[in-house]
């Protein structure tokens, strides 16, 4: 049986993962809308986040720390990105379960009686692919982020890799 520091400290692990990825969100949102016309790709883990952009270095530290701000001021929405992976996974785990059961909950055995139930898998995936936008909205606000920062910081901006993009890696604590 885990032990309640063992609960503790994976809680505190989870909370840590899910504010560096509403930081990662907002300072995607910060660079976005200075930048509207740049490729910025964010993932996040336990220790920050990091950005592979072809934005420099002040960049991404202004709109780090811009967007750290605007999180501890209240703006909570900053922290949900309609093209994060939460909302693509979503969509994917409801259109094809939604799909595969359209086509075996026929219970038709021959592959041929279940193509006549193509159409409806389809519509099912597509019925499923619409209610996964507000779905993965409200799984990234109560799953895989958390809005509210707490005592979060940024310790480092480092740039890791450069070329036609760079890769950064935005260390919090």
């Amino acid at each position: 049986m885990p032990s309640s520091n063992g609960n503790r400290n994976l809680k505190q692990l989870i909370t840590r993962i899910r504010r560096n990825h509403a930081l990662e969100h907002a300072t995607i949102h910060m660079l976005s809308a200075h930048n509207p016309k740049s490729t910025i790709v964010g993932r996040s883990d336990s220790h920050g986040f990091f950005l592979y952009t072809n934005l420099p270095k002040l960049a991404i530290e202004e709109g780090a720390q811009l967007a750290l701000d605007r999180l501890r001021a209240g703006e909570h929405r900053l922290a949900i990105h309609p093209n994060c992976g939460t909302n693509l996974l979503t969509a994917g785990v409801l259109s094809g379960l939604a799909a595969y059961f359209s086509i075996q909950g026929s219970g038709d055995q021959n592959q041929q009686d279940k193509l006549k139930h193509l159409p409806l898998a389809i519509m099912s995936a597509i019925l499923g692919l619409i209610i996964a936008q507000p779905l993965g909205t409200r799984v990234q606000q109560y799953l895989t982020t958390k809005a509210e920062p707490g005592t979060l910081e940024i310790v480092s901006v480092n740039r890791i890799r450069s070329g036609k993009g760079s890769l950064y890696r935005i260390l919090t604590r």
